[in-house]
């Protein structure tokens, strides 16, 4: 076996080039840059990683200086799921907002000037789009983040955002094949199923999937899910039939695939992140994903050495590990070369003004239409009927439209209210919306929902608020799959910073 220089031997190195772990801290620690010169190739960031622009471009460079071709990757969708952003909210709305204007442009812009941004950062790799179909509208992990639930809305603006985003110098990374639509279970925490036939997956939640290869995405990741009419044994991530089988024979797509986190209970909690990355790449996979609740070096030397002695043992073809690691080198070439010439901007409003475009809004019969609405001209008061984040969203993303508001119209007074899923959401809900009325007293108020369709409890709350105050706003930021109500009813299609601001201003009449 071939030793190189420093004394890593070639199965080795190629086991670390195949890895992309996190880190904690905001500057990169030592352990991270004797691993790259060891052989890791790639480095994933979070919200944790990065207090500011100045800062993550003095990571990333420190990165560089280590290994200049290393891919920096990053999950920033925009709209809910920002990391650049992650303690101001998003300055670009998510993919929802953007299948609701339906205008490929303005998704091609927005993803351009997002992937401006990153690569001005030194970020290289992102993993988005989306392109799932979020066709069960109980999905409690996708929803915003999909472009929607119509299949060809979806395939036309998953390539428009793959073609923008890769037009700033950064590789896109669609996502979750073979689709996470169509799911009611949220796979940080469990193995979701998708039940249907091949016949409705080629025809659902490929079709955006064919449309990202088309538009030639570099990157694919690949779902913790299992779909029995694909593999009724493994799920995808773990699959040779989907992975090598589907995604690269059926489809013809010839770039790097990327798992998901490997510590998502879907694979931790039933094969372990060992046993799972040893399969993974077996399966096809050429890229492990670890890092958003795992990240340290113990990390990265067990899933090393766990790819080394299954190689060792013959339960993973030598072969195939190395050319795992060849198309990371590959795409870590591309992406040395695609970002050195500074992208040209869209526009820094253009994020702006496609949450405007985005809002749909909605007077209730008795107010007439939404041109007659009397914008507010004192503060009022902010109920925010607040859920559980979800893992990949995260809960330290401020979200709502109490702040835009309180810059408009100052006095504005925000209060949270929740209630737990215990089988009592209708008590709670009623108990809610009392506490709001109460806390609002005399002010008018304008209450923010999230999926309130998928939440028993805040729909109660709500019926509580407009039953004794039926001049209250209702501004929902989730998927509006809920019929509208509310003296004025705003669907914004994201919970992104600028989505909040879109509504404050038709709140406050600008």
């Amino acid at each position: 076996m071939t030793t190189l220089a420093g004394g890593t031997d070639t199965l080795t190195r190629d086991a670390l080039t195949v890895l992309q772990p996190g880190f904690t801290g905001t500057t990169a620690p030592d352990w991270l840059l004797r691993r790259l010169g060891e052989g890791l190739a790639s480095v994933g960031l979070f919200g944790r990683n990065i207090a500011s622009p100045g800062q993550l471009a003095a990571l990333t460079a420190r990165l560089r200086a280590e290994r200049d071709d290393v891919l920096v990757a990053i999950d920033e969708e925009g709209g809910d799921v920002t990391r650049l952003e992650v303690r101001s909210g998003s300055s670009f709305p998510g993919n929802h907002a953007l299948g609701a204007v339906d205008d490929v442009e303005l998704t091609h812009q927005v993803a351009h000037e997002l992937g401006r941004r990153l690569a001005a950062c030194g970020v290289n790799l992102n993993w988005a789009p989306s392109a799932d179909v979020n066709s069960d509208p109980r999905n409690p992990v996708i929803g915003v983040r999909s472009f929607g639930a119509d299949t060809e809305l979806a395939a036309r603006h998953t390539a428009a955002y793959v073609t923008g985003l890769q037009s700033a110098g950064v590789a896109a990374c669609t996502k979750h094949f073979p689709g996470h639509g169509d799911t009611a279970v949220d796979s940080h925490h469990a193995l979701p199923r998708i039940d249907v036939s091949a016949d409705v997956l080629a025809e659902r939640e490929l079709t955006p999937f064919r449309a990202a290869i088309a538009a030639g995405t570099r990157a694919v990741m690949s779902a913790h899910i299992l779909v029995p009419a694909l593999d009724p044994d493994r799920p995808a991530t773990l699959s040779r039939r989907i992975l090598t089988g589907l995604l690269r024979g059926d489809l013809g797509y010839d770039g790097l695939i990327v798992t998901d986190g490997m510590e998502m209970r879907a694979i931790a909690g039933t094969y372990g992140i060992e046993h799972g990355s040893v399969l993974a790449v077996a399966a096809g996979a050429d890229a492990i994903c670890v890092g958003g609740g795992l990240a340290d070096d113990a990390t990265v030397l067990r899933l090393r050495d766990a790819l080394v002695a299954a190689v060792r043992r013959g339960d993973l073809p030598e072969e195939r590990l190395a050319d795992a690691a060849d198309r990371v080198r590959a795409l870590a070439r591309w992406a040395s070369t695609a970002g050195r010439t500074p992208a040209e901007s869209t526009g820094s409003e253009v994020g702006l003004h496609a949450a405007r475009r985005a809002l749909t809004v909605t007077a209730a019969p008795a107010a007439g239409s939404p041109e007659s609405f009397k914008p507010l001209t004192e503060p009022p008061y902010v109920a925010a009927l607040t859920p559980v984040a979800n893992i990949a969203v995260g809960d330290e993303t401020p979200w709502g439209v109490a702040a835009e508001l309180l810059h408009l119209l100052p006095g504005t007074v925000t209060g949270t209210f929740s209630a737990a899923a215990d089988g009592k959401e209708d008590e709670a809900g009623e108990e809610a919306g009392r506490a709001a009325l109460q806390a609002a007293g005399p002010r008018r108020i304008v209450a923010v929902v999230r999926d309130e369709h998928r939440h028993p409890w805040m729909a109660s709350a709500l019926d509580t608020l407009l039953a004794a105050r039926p001049d209250t706003i209702v501004v929902e930021m989730g998927v509006p799959q809920a019929t509208p109500r509310g003296a004025l009813h705003i669907a914004t299609h994201g919970a992104a910073r600028v989505c909040g601001r879109a509504a404050a201003e038709v709140i406050a009449g600008l």
